[in-house]
């Protein structure tokens, strides 16, 4: 059973491996990977970090993408447009309760758009 995947694009590593962890402990096969920090450890984001963990968690189902703050959301543009998909989506809620949600809606078997729309939902957001 293939799923939507979720990336995690946080400047910190353990914002981001934290609400992987979080999430895990209710959804363990939906495709979850982390983006966090640097390519140096530091604080920020790396586009490569984001490629790479887009390719991870795509299964063929299309990727969510959810962001902490600032040039998490840049980054996160970039690399959508330089992997040239159009199964990918960057969001606009709440890192770990959206993505929380969006977890949960993936594990119900929920296509790209369904997950998309039921986060958006959740948190008043139109898009």
């Amino acid at each position: 059973m293939a799923f939507v995947g979720i990336v995690l694009i946080s400047h910190s590593s353990h914002i981001a491996e934290g609400t992987k962890e979080l999430i895990r402990q209710v959804m363990k096969e939906v495709p979850i990977e982390t983006a966090g920090g640097t390519d140096e450890g530091e604080i920020g984001t790396s586009i490569e970090k984001i490629n790479a963990a887009i390719e991870q968690a795509n299964q063929g189902e299309g990727v969510l993408l959810f962001y902490d703050i600032g040039s998490a959301k840049m980054n996160a543009e970039m690399a959508i447009e330089i992997t040239g998909r159009d199964d990918l989506k960057l969001i606009e809620a709440p890192i770990v309760e959206g993505s929380y949600v969006a977890a949960v809606e993936a594990g119900m078997e929920k296509n790209l758009d369904e997950v998309y729309q039921s986060v958006t939902r959740s948190f008043g957001k139109k898009q």
